[in-house]
Order: C-alpha cells, then structure tokens, then sequence
C-alpha cells in the first residue's frame, strides 16, 4: 500500500465517477479514510468497498473532515464548492474550477486561500522534468511548447472537449513558461453541432500550440519543449522518459533519452493535498490559478466562435 508523508486522515470526496474512483482508490491507498457523497445509487454502490461511509448530500458528510476533495461534473463546481466553503477546510476541485469565469473569481474571492485547483499534469514528473529545462537554460533560452491530447469519444456529459481536455495543455504551459502567454488564434473541431477539438496558439516569445481532439482512433499525449539549442520531448504520458533533440549532422538530431519517475501524477498530486493538510506546502496550483486556466480558455472559445 502506498503511504503519504502525512498522518492517515479522514477526507470527504464528492463524486464518484469517472475521475472520482480513482481519486478514492489512491486516497486508500495512501491510507486515509473517506467519506463519499454521490448522488447516483450505482456509483454509491462501486464506492462501498473503499468508503467509510456513504452519503447522498454532501451535507450529510461528518462535520470534522480535515480536507474535502470535488470530482462532481464541471458544471456542477460552482455549486458544489460554494456550498463547501463555510466548512472552513481546505478544498481540492477537479479541472476546469469552473466553465464560467464570473462564477471562478466569485470562488477564489471567497475561499480566502483554502481552495486549489486539480490540474494533474503539474505533478506528472516528464512535466516536471521539461519545467526544470524550461528555468535552467539547459537548451537556451525557451522558444515555445506544443502539446497534443487526442482520443475518440469523451466519457463527459456535461461539457464539451475543449471543457474536458484543454484545461490540462493550458495548466501544464503554465507550469512550464512560469505563465499563460495571452491567446491568438483557434479553430474549433465542430461536428454535428458538437465541438470535439481545437487547435489553439498563444503568446509569441515564448509561445503555445496546443491540440485537442476526441476523434483521434488512438490515445496521443504529447508535450513539446522547444528551445534555441534543441527539443525536449516527452513522448507520452506512460513513456516515463523525456527524449532530448540536438542537432546532429543535419539530416538526423543527437537523441538523449533521460529516464523520468513513473510515479502516479495523481497520487502525487493527493499526496501533496494531504500533507497541506498537516501543516506543508500549499498545492501547486491554487484556486487564482484555476480562474486563470478558465478565462484563458474562454477567450480561445470566443476566438474559434464558439459559446464562451
């Protein structure tokens, strides 16, 4: 079993769908207890074997959790969140924070530094390593980062796939170039009415592309980082390499590939959460955070003539 730094603690998670079961499966692991509100009868039921107990409202949860983690549809974060604040216990809130960034400044106005963001890719260690390229000048000075997150189909009902997958490009550019460069340029993927992707630029110096797709037959997830003096690649989220281009002999690059943790960016990520819990480091990406991924997106939105 998997052990956090942090004493075993009591948590609530709200939410057990698709995301949700393996945010419980990795808290137990870790081992803490959980309490677990869910409004569907069927997820409660996948969700007793791992549960301290089981709740429909998320007031009905115990009054003395030391933390509470959302993973309730995005539409759904709003009032979720808001009706968790007076709790008074730091607050972990799956991507997007919100898919509105009226409601996301309301959020951050008034969780008074108690409600972070779960963007998972800030904890992915091939992310971590391009971050640690990125401030180092290993490869001179950053030039951009492009990034591709395809599948087919989204297990989401609520949102559509720019909702569902840019969240974590625009996160993770963040994470990497210190800051979001400003939007330029995007084209929806439309279908049907349905937007299924966007391929999306921003900034200039440094810059950001990114692509994301739900009608790509095979699973695609990479992360580019180009600078002055080479490439540094991770080829996929599983890979648990980076892959490093340097010129060669003009026809072909000299590849390093650099071993990289395979470690689980949500465990880590958890794990994080909970040692804030008793007394450590806040979360790398707080609530302001969050509201910045959401308005970022909303104005490529509007860019690609899509409903904000």
């Amino acid at each position: 079993m998997l052990r956090s730094m942090s004493s075993p603690l009591t948590l609530g998670l709200i939410g057990h769908g698709v995301w949700g079961r393996n945010i419980l499966r990795d808290l137990r692991a870790l081992g803490h207890t959980v309490w677990v509100a869910e409004t569907d009868a069927e997820a409660r039921r996948a969700a007793a074997p791992l549960a301290a107990g089981l709740v429909v409202d998320p007031a009905e949860l115990p009054a003395d959790l030391a933390g509470l983690i959302v993973a309730t549809p995005a539409s759904t974060h709003h009032a979720v969140v808001t009706a968790l604040l007076p709790r008074g216990v730091p607050i972990l809130c799956e991507k997007p924070l919100t898919t509105d960034p009226a409601q996301a400044r309301e959020l951050v106005a008034a969780a008074e530094n108690r409600l972070f963001t779960g963007h998972i890719w800030c904890y992915h260690p091939g992310i971590e390593a391009l971050a640690e390229i990125a401030r180092s000048g290993e490869l001179g000075p950053v030039l951009g980062l492009r990034s591709t997150r395809a599948n087919w189909a989204s297990p989401r009902r609520d949102v559509d796939s720019v909702w569902n997958l840019a969240p974590h490009d625009v996160a993770l550019a963040q994470f990497i170039l210190g800051s979001i460069p400003p939007p330029r340029h995007a084209v929806a993927e439309v279908v049907n009415g349905l937007c299924t992707g966007m391929i999306a630029t921003l900034g200039t110096a440094p810059w950001a592309v990114f692509e994301v797709s739900n009608r790509h037959a095979d699973k695609r997830r990479e992360v580019r980082l180009h600078c002055r003096d080479g490439v540094a690649v991770l080829p996929d989220a599983d890979a648990g390499r980076i892959d490093i281009l340097r010129p060669g002999d003009g026809s072909h690059p000299i590849i390093e590939s650099r071993p990289v943790s395979s470690a689980s960016a949500l465990t880590r990520e958890l794990r994080a959460f909970c040692d804030h819990l008793q007394g450590g480091p806040p979360p790398r990406t707080d609530a302001a955070q969050g509201l910045a991924v959401v308005e970022t997106l909303v104005a490529l939105r509007r860019l690609a003539g899509l409903p904000a």
